[in-house]
């Protein structure tokens, strides 16, 4: 006949209560005793009595495997943070990847690309926020011309005042320069010639005198010796040779009339 199935509560009766854990200890110790010699296990174990009495047993020294224990436990714990920071981790990677598909997802259909799974509702809200992208782009664009115009128009400024500066300290310079005689100026630009009639005579010689007129001058040759700058000491250089040639073709002349009247005479 079997044992009988026997509740697990606590013994009331002392001697009963002593007598069981007596029993029970001595066959605890033997299973771990059993447990380490058949598996290779470490095995320790520590038992108070209700009294406070302390029972031990350990395969391999009781301090060696609380050291050991010691640090398997903060093994345990490290791990165990190490454990969830990579899951949290994870968790995040996780969430920042679905954002930067939705970000690609949306350059896409800004740059009009992956529109087929759109609604129209959806189609109409990306419109509106390219038009607005352009309006900005737009508005931007007409502030940096306004500020490149606005330096432009500064350094124009700038550039007049330098000018009026330099053209300052140019006249103090010439004010402290000694005086200097004034540049003669040409001759046309101080006498405008002015055309007048001719007054020189005609002398007309006589057959039995003389036989040309070259004496006489051609009018408006003063003038234009005038005009053209010449000094009357030039234009008497260039008259002496006319002089010279016409005194001599007139006195060859004048011989030869006077041997045509001796020879009518004789």
């Amino acid at each position: 006949m079997g044992r009988g199935k026997i509740e697990i509560k606590k013994i009331e009766n002392a001697t009963s209560r002593q007598v069981t854990f007596s029993k029970r200890r001595a066959g605890l110790i033997k299973k771990a005793q059993e447990l380490s010699i058949l598996c290779d296990a470490e095995v320790a174990l520590i038992i108070f009595s209700n009294t406070g009495k302390l029972f031990e047993f350990s395969s391999s020294g009781m301090k060696r495997t609380l050291s050991r224990y010691n640090k398997a436990q903060d093994l345990s714990d490290t791990s165990l943070v190490q454990y969830e920071a990579e899951k949290q981790v994870s968790k995040e990677v996780t969430v920042l990847k679905d954002e930067v598909s939705k970000l690609r997802m949306a350059h896409l259909r800004m740059m009009g690309k992956e529109l087929t799974g759109l609604s129209f509702k959806e189609l109409q809200h990306l419109e509106n926020q390219l038009n607005e992208g352009i309006l900005s782009v737009k508005g931007r664009k007409e502030q940096l011309l306004m500020e490149q115009l606005e330096h432009s128009r500064l350094q124009e400024h700038q550039a007049v005042l330098e000018n009026g500066s330099l053209r300052q300290q140019v006249e103090e310079l010439r004010s402290m320069l000694p005086v200097a005689e004034l540049p003669v100026r040409p001759y046309l630009e101080l006498h405008h010639t002015e055309r007048k009639p001719s007054h020189t005579k005609h002398d007309v010689i006589s057959s039995s005198n003389a036989g040309c007129y070259c004496n006489v001058e051609k009018p408006g040759e003063s003038d234009t010796s005038l005009h053209l700058g010449l000094s009357s000491e030039v234009h008497r250089k260039r008259k002496a040779p006319e002089r010279a040639s016409c005194s001599n073709d007139s006195g060859t002349e004048t011989s030869g009339r006077r041997g045509i009247l001796l020879m009518l005479g004789g």
